[in-house]
């Protein structure tokens, strides 16, 4: 009998640093609807933890309001299965903290891979991406709020995925649409 290789993947959604449609660094507002889609697509494709990266310690404690609401309290009595969901959010003040997380959890350094809605030099194929999942290499996924992640993000990545392209020339997809979409490019057992 051959047993899998387990697999440790990691979505992080930055809410600081990120870019406003200026190009200037910024710091976003978490929203609920980012937190409760994506919790729920990375616990349908096996995502070990989904990260909420906030230096804000307001929009730290909204998160932990929320995730408190629908795992232990009067939300996760009527709806097990958000709680279910909502159980793999962790919050972190900064990306260091998350790596360093990471790195003591796997007991090695994530892979880390940026998303981008523009083609960058540094792009890894989604192919070549699950391979490493499926060979048990820890992948870290970060993904920006806002008009995306700020260049001091970009730059601590091991690689990019391509952009998700459509027919045209629109390309301004939600961040929780665009983790489902790549979750289930590299997850997917479909």
């Amino acid at each position: 009998m051959i047993v899998p290789t387990p697999i440790h993947v990691e979505v992080v959604l930055v809410h600081a640093p990120v870019v406003n449609k200026k190009g200037e660094t910024i710091g976003s507002a978490v929203t609920n609807l980012d937190l409760h889609d994506i919790a729920r697509a990375g616990k349908t494709f096996g995502v070990d933890t989904f990260w909420v990266v906030t230096p804000y310690q307001e929009q730290q404690n909204l998160v932990n309001q929320i995730t408190s609401h629908w795992t232990a309290g009067h939300g996760g009595k009527v709806a097990s299965d958000r709680a279910e969901a909502l159980s793999i959010i962790k919050v972190s003040e900064d990306l260091d903290s998350v790596i360093a997380g990471s790195t003591q959890k796997n007991g090695q350094k994530p892979f880390i891979l940026t998303t981008c809605a523009k083609d960058v030099s540094n792009q890894l194929h989604y192919k070549a991406v699950r391979d490493k999942i499926y060979n048990g290499v820890p992948v870290m996924l970060l993904f920006g709020t806002a008009w995306g992640l700020a260049p001091s993000a970009m730059e601590i990545a091991d690689a990019t995925l391509p952009p998700i392209k459509g027919e045209s020339s629109f390309n301004h997809l939600s961040v929780r649409s665009a983790v489902s979409i790549i979750l289930d490019r590299l997850l997917s057992k479909g």
